[in-house]
Order: structure tokens, then C-alpha cells, then sequence
């Protein structure tokens, strides 16, 4: 363990799902010891970036965070001291059920700043994952078309509107008791693990390129692309940077066009040439995103695009070599586990 991250025991909620599972990987690569709190139970997007070694340095607690008591005694049982809350329902399926999603999102969400505030021990800021989904694509500065980071936010989305509530609740705790808090808003996260959600089938072409097989992006025109790992890294950054209060930062990273994209993909997967396409539909977000106070985390990785689509590519070609890249597990139902 780095001297400097002696005495610290992190908590990861929503630990099985993608930017959860990087986060503990980077932890675990730390020799920082983790628990993972997450009511699944399936590890499948863990086993993927991390060996059998790595998983095994990993505590497991298959929680509920609807659940304020089991949360609370989760935080004193292991001793933690830095929080990380990443555990949510995404857009499609807070979509299909708005009050499941407003009950894990929201009073999860809750849950977790009041079990940080009957924590016995000292705790760094709770760092937990907002949305560039509390925005509207309308919030953007008409001239530039860039979010600024003062924008008000319009989410037209349940999920939306959820991310919004949770950075009200973060300021409120941190008003009345005091709880220091980091959320991060990301865009549109990829890398391996990224198999569900609104903005996943960027990352699930690159699935399809692996695999040989013709693939849709449900989206197209520009947006901002953050790598997993990257992700993962500032989160861990923001939980040690000791900022005060209640903050919110944009995250950063590659402003990419759709055409660009695919080409990139098809460098990276040159048999893959003409068989990725994409929907002439824009994401309901702004693209140009201001991201200058993340300078307040001090520096943070930024992978350049082809980079991330490349380590991605090679990740996959390695799980598919195993026989463990699993088409319907990447977003792609009756596809077989080879590559071509």
C-alpha cells in the first residue's frame, strides 16, 4: 500500500456494474482494501479487467441501498473511511419504473450521506456519480453550444431529474451538517464492463467489431467520451483531494463525432471495415461540455480516444480468445462467443 493511502478502506456502491468495477480494480492495484456493496451478485464485468488474485483481495457485501440500516452497519462492520456511490438505475430502466428509480437513485442516494453522518470515524468527502443527464441539450449557450458550468439545469429525463435531486441533497447535508461531498457528472463513459444504458453502444460496437458482426450505434453526431479507467481514477482522486463542502464538477475528456468514432474502431479492428453504422439521432444532452474546476481534483488521467478504443479492442480480443466475450453479456443478443 502507498504510504500515503495508509489507514483508508474505501466503500464502492453499485461495485459490479462498469465504472464501479474499474474503480475497484484501481483500488485493489493500490492495495487500498475495498468492499464491494451491490445487490447483484454476478461478477462477470469484475472477472473481465481483473485476475482471479485481484478478485480474491476484494470483500463482497450484497446490499440494498434502499436499505439506511444495512448501509450504516456496512460503514462501521469494515471500518470505512472513504465512500464511493455509484450504484443506480439508468436511464432505460428508470424509464420503465420512475418510482423504482426515484427509490434507488434518489432515497439510495439520501441513504448513503445519512449513514456517512452517523459514521463514528472520520470520513473524506462522499463522492458519488451525477449525470450530464441533469442537463438538456437546450441548457447549452446558444452562441457557443457549450454547458457552461453555471447552466441551470432542464433534465428531460427521469434520470435526469433524479442526478438533479441527488446534488440537492448533497448541498443540504453539507449546509446542515456539514457532510463533504464530490459529485462527478460524466457523459458518455466506455470501455470494457459498458453493456447497458442509454449511451453504452458506442462501446458495445466495439463488441461487434471483435466479434465480426454488424452492429447500429443507437446514436450518432458528437458527444463526450471519458474512458473507464479514466473515470475511475478521479473518483478515487476526488475522495482524496479533502475538499470541503458540497461540489460539483463536469468531467472531461474526448469530444468525438460519430463519424470519427467508427473510423476510429475500424483502424483498431481493420476487418470490422463498413460493418458499423450508426442512427442519425442526437443524444438529448449538450456535447461541448466546461470542465475547468475539475482542475480543483488536481492533475487527472485523459486517455485520447483511439487509445481507449484500442486498449478496449485488445481487452476483448483477449476475452474472446478465452472464450468469455459473450455476445448478449456486451449488448448483443444471439451473437456467439467468437471472434471471427
Amino acid at each position: 500500500m502507498n504510504a500515503t493511502h495508509q489507514g483508508e478502506r474505501f466503500l464502492v456502491t453499485g461495485a459490479l456494474g462498469c465504472i464501479g468495477a474499474w474503480t475497484v480494480r484501481a483500488l485493489v492495484r493500490d492495495r487500498v482494501p475495498v468492499v464491494s456493496y451491490d445487490l447483484g451478485r454476478h461478477r462477470r464485468r469484475l472477472a473481465q479487467i481483473m485476475t482471479d488474485d485481484e478478485l480474491a483481495a476484494v470483500t463482497f457485501v450484497a446490499g440494498d441501498i434502499t436499505d439506511l440500516a444495512a448501509v450504516q452497519g456496512t460503514l462501521e462492520e469494515h471500518g470505512i473511511t472513504n465512500v464511493i456511490h455509484l450504484a443506480a438505475l439508468q436511464v432505460p430502466f428508470s424509464r420503465a419504473n420512475p418510482p423504482l428509480g426515484a427509490l434507488v437513485n434518489v432515497v439510495g442516494t439520501v441513504n448513503l450521506f445519512e449513514a456517512v453522518k452517523r459514521s463514528r470515524g472520520p470520513m473524506a468527502p462522499l463522492v458519488y456519480t451525477s449525470s450530464i443527464g441533469a442537463f438538456a441539450a437546450a441548457d447549452a449557450n446558444p452562441q457557443t453550444h457549450r454547458l457552461e458550468e453555471t447552466a441551470q439545469g432542464h433534465p428531460t429525463t427521469h434520470y435526469g431529474v433524479y442526478k438533479q435531486a441527488n446534488e440537492g441533497t448533497a448541498r443540504v447535508y453539507a449546509l446542515d451538517d456539514g457532510i463533504a461531498s464530490i459529485g462527478l457528472r460524466p457523459m458518455t463513459v466506455y470501455g470494457a464492463g459498458r453493456d447497458q444504458g442509454l449511451t453504452s453502444s458506442p462501446t458495445t460496437a466495439i463488441a461487434a467489431a471483435v466479434l465480426g458482426v454488424a452492429y447500429t450505434i443507437a446514436f450518432g453526431g458528437r458527444t463526450l467520451y471519458q474512458y473507464a479507467e479514466d473515470v475511475a481514477r478521479t473518483l478515487l482522486a476526488a475522495s482524496r483531494s479533502g475538499l470541503d463542502g458540497a461540489n460539483v464538477f463536469n468531467l472531461g475528456g474526448s469530444s468525438v463525432d460519430m463519424r470519427a468514432w467508427i473510423a476510429a474502431i475500424e483502424r483498431s479492428v481493420s476487418e470490422a471495415a463498413g460493418s458499423i453504422t450508426f442512427e442519425a439521432i442526437e443524444l438529448p444532452f449538450p456535447s461541448e461540455i466546461e470542465h475547468d474546476s475539475l482542475a480543483a481534483l488536481g492533475p487527472l488521467p485523459v486517455t485520447p480516444y483511439e487509445e481507449g478504443i484500442q486498449a478496449t479492442v485488445d481487452l476483448f480480443r483477449q476475452l474472446a480468445a478465452d472464450g468469455r466475450l459473450v455476445g448478449a453479456e456486451q449488448g448483443l443478443a444471439g451473437v456467439p462467443a467468437q471472434p471471427r
